[in-house]
């Protein structure tokens, strides 16, 4: 019989992917609204939880909607029924439905929003517009009896450790003698109470993520056959994964501005966008960040990029940007709604054969009409 899927083995699958301490400290993720612990069959994937949001999940039977925006972004100091905050939180409560928000640290996450609205545009060579958290590393290092270093080896890396660059599974062995005595009220797996053992164990030694140390160690210790796994953790100086907001990259040929501009719209089924500079001009260094991004003008110009792409640009930053000769494209903040079928995948993958059904949002959350 298969085990029970509850909402927090959907959390624990979205923050594998985005981990919360990725969010800006003003941000508001993970549970908004419900229960870790409700069984869960059915999801929506929303950009926004709105009521016409919940009123679709109310009728497709959805337990747990995953958004992007958080519902609960600012404090609410009363739940009033009669404003659409408040009708939206009781009718989440009345149908016993779980609000779950992956925001900044969707954004930037690897393969998160900015990630995808690259893909949408065949942005290649991508970096990071500005990094603002790198990873702290530990080197973590057990001793293992010869009979079980593959076992315990292969538990730590299925939890994260020894990822270097692309390549997996970076360890180092080397053979030794450990020496041990087990004492009263133990139940050794080799040697006797009392008396001074040694044993043929290996040394296996890795670097990993200082925020996977706990799912590692608990994997490592499972794996071991000893009551008391043997194990080192060193800090190290080497740097960790960089994250941070925005990419800028290379389109795979020039395209004029104006050109751009189409693909955008193409790309971001939107009908109208705004633009800055001269539509002529032939560009091929872009800078993407998904919902507000005025206030990176300045880094994505520092960092070569010819145009940025965003969305709720201001009058005067957009001014700035121009005499400065960086090109400005705003599509909208909805863009950001490219999240909602690469999560629904994501997680469809996640929970393949597990009895979950995830869906996404048809609800129209655009406020803005082009006329």
């Amino acid at each position: 019989m298969a085990a029970v899927i509850r909402n927090a083995d959907i959390f624990t699958a979205m923050e594998k992917w985005a981990p919360k301490h990725l969010a800006f400290d003003w941000d508001n993720v993970g549970l908004q609204i419900g229960s870790f612990q409700k069984p869960v069959k059915k999801i929506m994937v929303t950009l926004d939880v709105l009521e016409s949001t919940v009123d679709e999940a109310v009728q497709h039977d959805v337990d747990l909607i995953i958004a992007h925006h958080p519902l609960l972004f600012k404090p609410m100091n009363q739940v009033n029924a009669d404003t659409a905050k408040g009708r939206v939180v009781q009718k989440l409560l009345q149908h016993d439905m779980t609000v779950y928000a992956a925001h900044t640290n969707l954004d930037i996450a690897q393969g998160g929003v900015n990630d995808m609205l690259c893909d949408q545009l065949g942005i290649e060579n991508r970096t990071i517009l500005e990094v603002n958290h790198t990873e702290k590393l530990v080197k973590l290092a057990v001793f293992v009896p010869e009979t079980h270093v593959s076992a315990v080896r292969d538990a730590m890396g299925e939890q994260g450790a020894g990822y270097i660059g692309a390549y997996s599974h970076c360890m180092f062995q080397s053979p030794g003698q450990g020496m041990f005595k087990p004492l009263a009220g133990t139940d050794p797996y080799l040697g006797s109470q009392g008396k001074l053992t040694f044993a043929d164990e290996v040394k296996i030694e890795t670097i990993l993520p200082a925020s996977k140390l706990s799912a590692v160690l608990k994997a490592m210790t499972a794996a071991h056959p000893y009551e008391e796994a043997a194990y080192d953790i060193y800090p190290v100086e080497n740097s960790g994964q960089a994250y941070g907001i925005g990419r800028i990259g290379d389109l795979a040929d020039k395209l004029t501005l104006a050109s751009l501009c189409e693909k955008v719209k193409t790309a971001f089924e939107v009908p109208h966008l705004r633009v800055t500079g001269d539509l002529s001009k032939k560009v091929k260094k872009v800078a993407v960040l998904g919902g507000s991004g005025e206030k990176y003008l300045h880094k994505a110009k520092q960092m070569g990029a010819d145009v940025l792409i965003t969305g709720d640009m201001t009058f005067h930053p957009a001014q700035e940007a121009w005499e400065k000769g960086l090109s400005v494209i705003d599509p909208g903040h909805h863009v950001e709604k490219v999240m909602k079928h690469v999560t629904q995948s994501y997680l469809a993958d996640y929970f393949a054969g597990r009895g979950v059904d995830i869906i996404v949002s048809h609800a129209d959350t655009e406020p803005f009409q082009f006329i």
